[in-house]
């Protein structure tokens, strides 16, 4: 049994059953034998099933938006873009089935036509930050390319995952065809990725275990996805709009309290317009709401767990702290919103991913510096780029090295485009048209005209 808290008081909110070895056999062996069935439902039927599952959820929001706050910590506000999420993520996968089509291709002697084939059981394995959207991310477009589902939640965080499973069912989905297994990762995960049955792995967490996990896969020849772990950049050159790049700032990297792969936790700026930066980011730091996460005006809230602000301050401990932004008293896992100087790009909390709500600023001089400061990381997930001199903007968007970059703005995550990482951030992309091969093998029929 797994003793669920909520992050903002620290009490127990409620006892979730683990899931053993035994019953995830059991599981993997009902979803292999609701395959075959599911993968027969006609492209237009399917179709209907996920629309169904997104209005569902849709009429679920804000019950899905108010667990996640007492479960996660997020806010109000977060909790109901991301239960919105995967409503709209089902909803873009809804439109596949019927879009999934193959290619003719000339040959000589006769027809060569190619098939997008569903794999089979995929496994889910989802982090705590963001439980209700990564989960979407996987599950949706898995389910549209007429594969079966295991997601496998992060312990602390099961509670929406186990809602969604209830409300697919609501939605008609079939016995076997989407199932969530509370459990812990060592028992549950451990089995989805060596178990054969299970034909590809999508697996957010940390670069650490997404290396295990891909070594696993290996000995199967297992497919997988990986988005891991991020280290972003924020570029500012002087010639661009400051004040909104200060303003911006710290929404880009203190969102769910800086517990975002996609953070952008070191902002570089240009020598020039260093001072002024820094001058125009301190109000906007003191300014952010880090409230209870049931409020509708709190803009952060607590981090996960207490293992994960002690984590965090070690970060903070030895460093040149310019200012900081305030936090609640008392119960709960609170950390204020802190901006570190970095003395070089050696600095431990410039260059280690510290998942909390702590960015490290830098300057440089020239483009080149930027991007040698911005690419000198395991990390590519994710980056910004400040400046109004287009030419700069596209020299600067090719040579970072980050799977997904903006221009004068901190968007990373449209559920109509890929989103992936490079290096050691990951491996595959989810979401957008990308995703949806990802879970299908492409099989070539060759049909002789001759004789």
């Amino acid at each position: 049994m797994t003793e669920v808290h909520n992050p903002a008081t620290g009490r127990p909110i409620a006892d979730v059953p683990e899931t053993d070895l035994a019953g995830t056999d059991a599981v993997i062996a009902r979803a292999a034998a609701a395959f075959g069935s599911w993968r027969a439902v006609a492209p237009g039927d399917r179709a209907r099933l996920l629309r169904r599952f997104a209005a569902v959820v849709d009429e679920h929001r804000d019950e899905l938006a108010e667990l996640e706050v007492r479960n996660s910590g997020h806010t109000i506000g977060n909790a109901r873009w991301e239960a919105g999420n995967v409503r709209d993520v089902l909803d873009y996968y809804a439109g596949a089935p019927e879009r999934l089509t193959g290619r003719q291709i000339p040959v000589p002697g006769g027809v060569d036509i190619t098939f997008h084939e569903p794999l089979g059981v995929v496994g889910v394995i989802v982090p705590w930050n963001f439980p209700m959207p990564i989960a979407a991310w996987g599950f949706a477009p898995a389910l549209a390319a007429g594969n079966t589902v295991l997601v496998k939640p992060a312990e602390p965080t099961p509670l929406t995952a186990l809602r969604l499973a209830e409300l697919g069912r609501v939605a008609g989905l079939p016995d076997g065809v989407f199932t969530v297994l509370p459990g812990r990762g060592e028992v549950v995960g451990e089995r989805l990725v060596t178990h054969p049955a299970v034909r590809k792995i999508c697996f957010t967490g940390s670069t650490r275990t997404g290396t295990r996990i891909m070594a696993g896969c290996a000995s199967q020849v297992k497919r997988v996805t990986l988005e891991l772990g991020g280290k972003s950049a924020n570029i500012v050159f002087a010639d661009a709009d400051l004040p909104r790049a200060a303003a911006s700032a710290p929404y880009a990297v203190f969102d769910n309290a800086g517990q975002d792969c996609c953070a952008r936790s070191r902002i570089l700026v240009q020598r020039a317009a260093y001072d002024e930066f820094l001058a125009l980011l301190e109000p906007a730091v003191r300014s952010l709401r880090v409230a209870d996460p049931a409020d509708e005006s709190s803009e952060m809230g607590p981090l996960i767990s207490a293992t994960q602000r002690d984590r965090v301050a070690s970060y903070v401990a030895g460093a040149r702290v310019a200012y900081t932004g305030g936090c609640p008293d008392g119960p709960g896992f609170w950390y204020a919103p802190t901006v570190l100087l970095a003395d070089s790009p050696a600095d431990r909390h410039w260059r280690e991913e510290i998942f909390g709500p702590v960015v490290s600023v830098l300057p440089f001089d020239d483009e080149a510096e930027a991007v040698a400061l911005a690419n000198d990381t395991e990390y590519g997930l994710s980056g910004s780029i400040w400046t109004r001199d287009v030419g700069r903007a596209l020299r600067l968007a090719r040579a970072v090295e980050a799977g997904n970059l903006s221009v004068n703005s901190h968007s990373s995550v449209r559920y109509w485009t890929p989103f992936g990482g490079m290096k050691r951030s990951g491996l595959g992309r989810e979401l957008g048209p990308d995703a949806l091969h990802a879970f299908t093998d492409v099989k070539n029929v060759f049909i002789s005209t001759e004789g």
